[in-house]
This record gives structure tokens, sequence and C-alpha cells, in this order.
């Protein structure tokens, strides 16, 4: 077998996948400075308008100066100062339906604080690729999308 006959065997898949129904505003909080700007890049890249911050407390600062609506919040649970788990709570109270991602190197059961975590929160592990991130986005967006026809009716 020669490389040309390789290569071609190999499934391609799209390097930024996009949808048309990519939109909306992310709050991503990472304090990794790394995995901030990557996942920016990403989520941007793909057509979503992302703020970033690198803690709880600048996140609250941007969700109150920029917008005070957002689409995502899209957090890590370890975050210097307020934790992500507790920027949640705060945002989902002045913004109840917001959903929520979870960013953690940690198994699931590790980090929901005895399972009192509220609706609409979703868990992405680390390391993440950003196919799994861009499919976990799109599943919270569709399921807020859900709860808003649910409730117009």
């Amino acid at each position: 077998m020669n490389h040309s006959e390789t290569t071609r065997k190999l499934p391609q898949r799209e390097p930024w996948p996009t949808l048309a129904a990519n939109s909306g505003t992310i709050l991503l909080v990472e304090d990794e400075g790394f995995v901030l700007e990557a996942a920016f890049e990403i989520l941007n890249a793909a057509g979503f308008n992302v703020l970033k911050a690198r803690t709880g407390e600048e996140a609250r600062y941007i969700f109150e100066k920029h917008t005070k609506r957002l689409d995502l919040l899209l957090t890590d649970v370890v975050l210097p100062g307020q934790d992500g788990r507790d920027l949640a709570k705060y945002l989902t109270r002045v913004q109840p339906g917001l959903k929520t991602i979870f960013i953690s190197g940690y198994p699931v059961n590790v980090v929901s604080k005895n399972g009192d975590e509220p609706n609409g929160v979703l868990y992405l592990a680390k390391p993440f690729s950003l196919h799994t991130l861009l499919d976990k986005v799109r599943e919270a967006l569709r399921e807020k999308a859900s709860d808003r026809a649910r409730g117009a009716r």
C-alpha cells in the first residue's frame, strides 16, 4: 500500500464545523489561558458571539456591564475566587433559564455538589476536541430553544 492509498482511506472531517444556526452569545469563563483562547477561537470561528473572562468576578462584571442577556454560560468549575458553580447560580438567578456547560478535568460525580446543580447544566470533560466542544454547545442551545418553545405554548 502506498502513501496516497492510505491518505484516501482516512475519513476527512471539516476542521471548523459550522451550521447556519450557530448564533448567540456565549460567556466563556476559564482561568487556563490556552484553554480560554482555544475555545474562544473555535466558538468564534463557528459563528458565535463569545465574551471571555478568566475569573468568576470578571464574568459577573462582563455580564452586568455588557449584556445581562446570554444564550449560554460555558465555565470551568474550578476558578480563582468565585467558582463556576457559584457563578452559574448567580447568573441563573438574574437570567432564569440560562443554560450552563461546566468544563472540568474531574469526573461529573466529583464536580456536582450533592446533585444540587440547576436544570439545564451540562458537562464537558477536559481535554476536549473542537468537535466535542461544538457538539456540546449546540446541544445546550437546542435544549434552550426547546425550553423556550415549550414555554411559548
